[in-house]
């Protein structure tokens, strides 16, 4: 069976060769097109079913950020921080000519997701957060921090999923193997050497260690440039990272925003629980 997207690529301003899955939609299809933005360490496969659901209506578009998975890496570390990744991203929605989309963003992908509502006024018609907002708790950062960029490798699947288990495992504690071995698949790659690494740059890791690169200070401005569309926040209900504090204040600013707990996980919701779902069917069905 053919793969229902195709593989694209577009240059950064600093001439990085950027990958992006393109899931085409509907023939003639005039729904605004879906922008997937993944996580600190993830890549385009973490929206493989989400995006494939989706285009049976509309155009996905998946890009890969700078340093992960098909993207070239970067020589220069200090460019692996969310305002360069947004300019990456609007050289490719310019690329593209498109004026008007949806954004659907995973914790880094979330914060990319404010930052473009603040840099592109009236592009957006509608945005998911997925376990993260303007206000975002220590203890979460501190946690990624001690993992993102650790490297490692391992000689099959299943030490791989293993692995995973043990550093992710409080935020799926019902997951099963076959879950484990799932996201090991999305998150890692086979080498040249035949070993099983992790799918990113390790230097990703360098300026995360600077809070303001982890986290841009004061994003509630952005927050609030997303007033004017329907917005959607998923939470993990184990979350460390976004605290039912933080979900009532950000509902308390945005009148058009519908939060919905994720049951049984934590920091993030993989966007293909049940819930989850019918959230995003909910909220696009009021895009046009």
């Amino acid at each position: 069976m053919d793969q229902p997207y195709s593989d694209r690529y577009w240059t950064s301003s600093d001439g990085l060769k950027l990958h992006y899955r393109d899931y085409p939609g509907p023939e003639g299809a005039s729904l605004a097109p879906v922008l997937c933005m993944h996580g600190l360490t993830r890549n385009s496969r973490d929206f493989a079913e989400l995006a494939e659901h989706i285009s049976r209506h509309r155009r996905v578009i998946v890009p890969e950020m700078r340093g992960r998975g098909m993207s070239d890496y970067a020589s220069d570390s200090a460019t692996y921080n969310p305002v360069v990744y947004v300019a990456d991203v609007e050289a490719l929605l310019a690329e593209q000519e498109i004026d008007r989309f949806v954004a659907i963003g995973t914790s880094l992908g979330g914060l990319m997701t404010m930052l473009l509502a603040a840099k592109l006024p009236g592009k957006l018609a509608g945005a998911v957060l997925n376990d993260i907002g303007p206000q975002v708790e220590t203890s979460g950062i501190e946690r990624i921090a001690g993992y993102v960029g650790h490297g490692g490798s391992f000689p099959t699947w299943m030490h791989a999923a293993r692995a995973l288990e043990e550093v992710h495992g409080h935020a799926f504690p019902k997951y099963t193997l076959d879950q484990w071995l799932e996201m090991a698949k999305r998150t890692l790659v086979v080498g040249q050497n035949g070993r099983i690494s992790f799918d990113y740059d390790m230097a990703i890791a360098e300026p995360f260690k600077e809070v303001d690169n982890a986290v841009p200070p004061d994003l509630w401005p952005a927050f609030d440039a997303l007033k004017e569309v329907p917005l959607l926040l998923l939470r993990g209900a184990l979350s460390d990272l976004i605290s039912q504090g933080a979900v009532d204040k950000m509902t308390s600013r945005h009148s058009d925003m519908k939060a919905v707990t994720v049951a049984d996980v934590g920091h993030a919701p993989m966007l293909d629980e049940p819930e989850a779902l019918t959230a995003i069917d909910e909220l696009l069905a009021r895009v046009p």
